[in-house]
This record gives C-alpha cells, structure tokens and sequence, in this order.
C-alpha cells in the first residue's frame, strides 16, 4: 500500500486564499426576493433583478454597516473595498443566520442577519412580505487593552448604488455615487429612540423602511442627508458588555404598517424560532454526508440550503424555478441548472425539491427551439420558459433531458415515471429529427449549428452534442429499465450518433493546428466545434469549459482516447498553461491550475477523466480544488469565476465528486463501487465518514467507513435497500499504509493484497 501523503482540504486551503469581495443570499425558500450581504456586512434589499420583478424598481434598499464609537463617517466607506478586515460565517443552528466580525478598538463586534416571512411556513405565493432581522452585538473584548464604555454602529441607508456583474477579478463590484440617493424622502418618526416603542424609518406615504426594536438598550442618533446629502444616517450605540446588543428590522420593500408592526411585535428571538423549525424540515429522502473534514460536509449542508433561496415561485405562473444567482444571473441558465439538480440536489436526496422545479420544463416542452437558423420547432424540445430564459443554448434539451431521466432512475418514483416517460420519448424523437436537418453546410446527424454558449458564434459545438448525446443516453437507459417498447429503437439511433460525432471530431482534428510538448512530441489541438468554429473561440476561456474537456463525462468518448489525452496535456501542461497567471483575469487563454480552470471552476470537466481513468492524484487535487477554490470557505457562497460574480449555486460538481468517491454507481453500467476514490483524509481512527441514504440507481444505500487497530483495520459498514439488485458490489480498499485487515459490518473479509478491491456481492 501507498503512504498516507495525498491532499487534504488544508493542503488546498494553501493553493487557493478565500473568494474576495463576495456576497452571500439570505433568504426564504423560494420566495421571488432575497437579500445579499456583502463580505463587509453591507445588506442589500434590492427586489428588481429581472424581468419578472420590474414592477417593484425604484423600492430598492442598501444598508451599510460601520463600526464606530461615535456618528462620524469618512467618505471613502462609502466605496468600501475588500481588505479582510470582516469575516463572515453561519450561525449553529437550523435556520441559515448569517454573521459578518469587525475587530476594532479592542472589541469584537458582530452582524447577524437571517430573513422571515409572517407565519414562519412555506411561500404560497412568492411575494409574501419578506424581513431582514438584523442583530447588532458586542461579541467580545480583547484582553489586557483598555475599551470605550460605549460603541456601536454607523447605519447609512441608500439607493441600490453598486454594480455588479463583472467577472473578472478585483472589477466585479463597482459604486455609483450619484445613485446613491434614496428616491424619497425619509424621515424618523421621533427625534430620539423611545425604548417602550423603538424607533422606525418611514416613507413619506407612512410605509416604513426599517426599524430599531423596542426595549433595547441604545441611544440612537439621526443625521439625514449625513454625510452627503444623498445618504440617511443612524447612529446606534450601545454599552460595551459582551453579549450587548440591538436589533434592527429591514424589509425587502417599503412595508404598510400593520403588516411591520405585527413582524416588529414578534422580535427577533420569536422570528428566528419560527425559522428554525420551518428549515429544520428535510425531504425524508434527505441523505446525511460528513467527513472529518468540517469544510466539506458544511459546504455540501449550507449549499442545500442556499439553493432552495436563490429559487422562486412566480405567482403569475406557479411555477418553482432554480435560479442560477441571487443577484446577478437571477434567471435559469437551463444547462448549469440541469447540473445543480442532479449533481447537489438528487445526489443528496432531495427528490421532492427537484420535482418541484423540474415542473416548468415539463409543462414548457415543445414551445422553444435553440437559436440557430436550421433549428426546427420540435413538440419534444424542452427549455426554460420564456419568463426566466435569459437564452437558448444547444446544450440545454440534453442537460434537462439528462435531469428528468436521471431523476427518475434514482427515485424510482412511479408517479413521476408515468408522468415524465411521453416527455421523455418526445425528447428523443426530437433529438433524432435535428440530427437529420440537412439544411445548413455543416455535419449530418450532429445537430445543427446555433447558439452553444454565451458567444455569439453559430457552431457545431461539441459543448452541444455532448450534452444531447447525455441526456439521449440516460433516457435510453431509463427506458430500458421500463422494457419500454422504443427503447433499443433509441439505442440504436445513440449508437450512430456516437459514430457520427467519432468521424467528425476525428476529422476536424486532423485539420487543426499543431503543437509540441515538453518531451517533443506533436498533438493537434482537439476542435471546441466540429464546425464553423472561429480563431479567437480557441483563445477565448469556453475552450476549456465547454470544449472537448466535456466529451468524457457525456460519454462520447473515454479519458484514454489519444484526443482526450492530448487535450488534458494542452491545459496542464502545454504553452497556455506556461503564462497562467495566478488569480488575475479571468479571460486570460485557459489552463488548469491545481486541476480547476482558470475561468468557470465549475466547468472543470478534467475531474471526469481522472474519476474514469482512477487517477487518485489528480482526481483529488481536482476535487479538493473546486472545495477550496471556488467555494467560500466562510459562507460557502460559491463563484463563476474567483473573484467575480458570488451568490451562485455552484457547489454541485464537488459534491457530485465527493458522492462518487465513495458511492459511485456511473463507472461501469450495472455495478456499484464503493469508497473508489475515498481520501485518505476521510480515514480515521476517531471519525467515522458516513454517507446514510445516499441516492444510487439501484436503490439508496447508507455508508461508513474508519479504521480501528491503530488504523491497521479499515471497518465499513454497508447497508442496502436495492430496488434493482447490481451486478455486483465492488469495495475498494484505500491505499492506508499497514493496513492488514478489511471488516464489513462486523466479519471480517477474505482479502487477497495483490489487489486493491473486493467483490462483495454479485447479482442473479
């Protein structure tokens, strides 16, 4: 056996600092707003961010918070910028409360913020009115050095004056000062805190803007037009004691008073109850993940939770759609939202959730096609409606077609299955009617060319046929599993699709440009399109994230192929990887540092080839990589690009990997394999790594794994529920060093050393 010297997170803690200038969603589940605070603590109410909400614009909120002993301001707060002076975190409880630090002046001062709707229970209809509660707190004191009797906060409110949407790193926040200004007048409604009544904000029509809580103990002061004239500034002081606090209530949006004054009544203690018993609730398919590594398991809880809040319910359609961002990107990008629900949500047995928001694609079938002229209407196309689809990739039917089949095969869920299988035929049918469009000048039988991306190329990109080809091959299994009557009629048409694309790509490859590596030996670039691809797409960073990198995970070819073998050297390895330049621009030509991409970490298809080829090296550093690297490792907020856009979902693919790493029912058709790629981090002799109820196709199944005997042992215990019984089970043992003994729930195993599994159970 190997020696116990792999990564672990805080090895890849040291290759990637913490996402800079982030911001974090806190939320309701599935309402149509949600708040974002910034990694100083500056919480934006901002309720119109797409169309579907324009009807609330001009009612937006920024409110920024600032340590201080007294009400005094220097300008440049104002346009704050991120020098990890704040350090953010969750709360230790059910509900998702939010805290942002300051250390200043030998105190230690704490923000905590988590969002509530009247009654404590699911949206109904998604506009429900929606409150920030804000506690403001001495959270301790530094020892030895003398502190003020008081200190407190500057609160400025504002207009929404930020700019976000900028992927580049250090350039994805900007401030617009002369936005700053509220668009009314706003008033305190005394000149000085009433502590039997508190102290509320009010709009000039007597709706109420925010408020500080009764029966706190605090002075407050009211500056408007401080310190310019587009600023409204409270001051809020309160005795330095640990443990002394006060709290503020924010609404999303201007609020009547008798529904404020029922929330305010409530307080803050009362709110966060109801919150913590309303996300208490799990699907009861939920499965349990944890490890010895805190930062894992926490990534995977909190993004569950994340995820149903950059959601909505839209009460003109009653649709629930997964959102792909709480602020930017607050419309469904279906490709990426097709990986968050199975790669986070399924995979973590949330099946419920996933139905609910695979709805609209269902109820959606048939009424869009992707952009490109030679697309032709299909009643099996499916797509994102018209409300929430920012734009139509070539990708998007097989990644939705890919969700649905998938979901199905994991829950085994007869309602969905009899509700989804003509969606899924349909689906097919239409795969197979525009792999024969032979109107355009490009391959026959891929599909047309359109729209692959956000570039404005018209491309047979192979981002596209792989993701047709996966959803084509899930529902071919899916409906294999049914006996359904057209099943091998889709095989077949599956098998010349992979034939038809082998030719192409193998011939586009042959005209490509050449390149040497280290050793000397010649590649040839492998095409991101097979046709019509432009020059400047090769330099451009979708090369990596949605060019031929993408071929293994869908299936069209395998991670040993030589194309596949020259591309993963051309990005570790070759000339771009030479002039990578450690978090700078995102565009810059694309490589993988520490197996992740320079662009899009959650397009780092690299781990899918080392996963297939059980490369533990590389898989390992690739998955570590995409915990540390693209995921917050204080909120768990994760980026499009570091340093850039934040608020997204983005954790799926870690997840997806952790998952596979130690259950993995995708490497060989029919069989599970258990603890294949399992770190050896998640091997101890006090901490057990338990994955219970996990999500397989055959059935969910429950996990664990530590070593006993001075870690010359390694005990597993397994326990099925198979719907469908595998070919066989295959256990992997780890490479511990001194390791003797292998025991399954109890016995202890025949283990021949010379090989690095067990077969543990075969099918009839």
């Amino acid at each position: 056996m190997r020696s116990n010297t792999e990564p672990d997170i805080n090895t890849a803690f040291t290759w990637w600092s913490e996402l800079p200038a982030k911001w974090t969603p806190v939320g309701w589940k599935d309402h149509m707003f949600r708040f974002n605070i910034l990694y100083n603590g500056m919480l934006l109410a901002i309720p119109d961010l797409n169309t579907r909400t324009e009807r609330w614009k001009g009612q937006g909120l920024v409110v920024g918070f600032f340590p201080s002993e007294k009400a005094e301001f220097p300008g440049w707060v104002s346009q704050p910028q991120d020098n990890n002076s704040v350090v953010q975190g969750w709360m230790p409880c059910d509900a998702p409360v939010l805290y942002s630090e300051w250390a200043r002046d030998a105190l230690v001062l704490r923000q905590e913020v988590f969002a509530h709707i009247p009654g404590g229970q699911a949206v109904r209809t998604g506009t429900e009115p929606l409150f920030a509660w804000v506690r403001l707190s001495i959270s301790d004191t530094v020892d030895g050095l003398p502190a003020p009797d008081t200190y407190g906060f500057n609160i400025k409110l504002n207009a929404p004056y930020l700019i976000a949407g900028g992927m580049s790193i250090r350039y994805n926040l900007g401030y617009d000062l002369e936005r700053s200004a509220y668009p009314r007048e706003l008033r305190a409604e005394t000149d000085r805190y009433d502590s039997a009544r508190g102290l509320r904000i009010l709009e000039p029509d007597g709706k109420i803007r925010t408020a500080i809580a009764p029966n706190q103990s605090c002075c407050v002061e009211v500056h408007p037009s401080t310190p310019t004239e587009r600023d409204f500034l409270l001051f809020v002081g309160i005795d330095v004691r640990k443990g002394s606090s006060v709290d503020l209530l924010i609404p999303m949006l201007p609020t009547e008073p008798d529904v404020f004054e029922k929330e305010l009544a409530l307080g803050y203690d009362g709110a966060l109850e109801e919150a913590n018993r309303f996300w208490s609730a799990r699907p009861h398919t939920a499965a349990k993940f944890s490890t010895p590594e805190d930062h894992i398991h926490n990534t995977i809880e909190h993004n569950l939770k994340l995820a149903e809040i950059v959601a909505e319910r839209n009460p003109e359609t009653g649709y629930y759609s997964l959102l792909t961002g709480s602020w930017i990107y607050a419309d469904v990008w279906a490709t990426p939202g097709a990986m968050h629900l199975v790669m986070l949500l399924d995979t973590m047995g949330y099946h419920s959730v996933v139905e609910k928001y695979l709805r609209p694609f269902l109820e959606e079938q048939g009424r869009a096609v992707p952009v490109g002229e030679h697309f032709r209407p299909h009643p099996g196309s499916l797509t994102v409606p018209r409300s929430l689809r920012p734009i139509d990739w070539t990708s998007d039917h097989g990644a939705l077609l890919w969700a649905i089949a998938e979901h199905a095969l994991l829950t085994r869920n007869q309602d969905f299955i009899d509700e989804v299988t003509s969606v899924v035929v349909k689906a097919c049918e239409c795969i197979a009617f525009w792999r024969r469009i032979d109107t355009h000048d490009g391959i026959v039988g891929l599909m047309p060319p359109g729209i692959a991306t956000d570039m404005p190329t018209h491309i047979q990109s192979v981002w596209g046929d792989a993701w047709n080809y996966k959803g084509l091959a899930t529902a071919v299994k899916f409906l294999r599993r049914l006996n359904h009557p057209r099943a091998e009629e889709f095989a077949v048409e599956l098998e010349d699709y992979k034939r038809t694309f082998g030719e192409a790509i193998r011939g586009a490859t042959a005209t490509m440009p050449e390149w040497n590596d280290d050793a000397g030996h010649k590649h040839r670039l492998v095409p991101l399109a097979v046709w019509g691809a432009q020059p400047f797409e090769y330099r451009n960073a979708f090369y990596l994230d949605t060019g031929p990198l993408v071929l293994v995970f869908a299936g069209l070819l395998n991670a040993d192929d030589e194309l596949m073998q020259s591309t993963l050297k051309w990005f570790r390895e070759g000339p771009p990887a030479k002039v990578y330049r450690y978090d700078s621009d995102c565009w810059q030509v694309p490589s993988l540092y520490h197996e992740m991409s320079s662009c899009e970490p959650v397009y780092s298809w690299n781990v899918f080839h080392s996963w297939q080829l059980g490369d533990r090296e590389k898989f390992l550093e690739g998955m570590y990589s995409l915990f540390a690297g693209m995921v917050s490792r204080q909120t768990y907020t994760a980026c499009e690009t570091r340093g850039g856009i934040t608020g997204l979902i983005g954790a799926m693919l870690p997840t997806y990997l952790a998952r596979l790493a130690l259950v993995d029912d995708q490497i060989c058709e029919g069989e599970l394999h258990l603890l294949r790629l399992i770190p050896l981090a998640w091997l101890q002799k006090d901490k057990v790594t338990r994955f219970e109820n996990a999500p397989t196709e055959f059935g969910p199944v429950s996990l664990s794994a530590k070593l006993a005997n001075e870690g010359r042992t390694l005990e597993v215990s397994f326990e099925p529920q198979f719907r469908v019984k595998p070919k066989q089970v295959v256990l992997h043992i780890p490479p511990v060093t001194g390791l003797e003994q292998v025991m399954l729930n109890g016995k202890i195993l025949e283990w021949d050393r010379c090989k690095a599994y067990l077969i543990i159970s075969k099918g009839t």
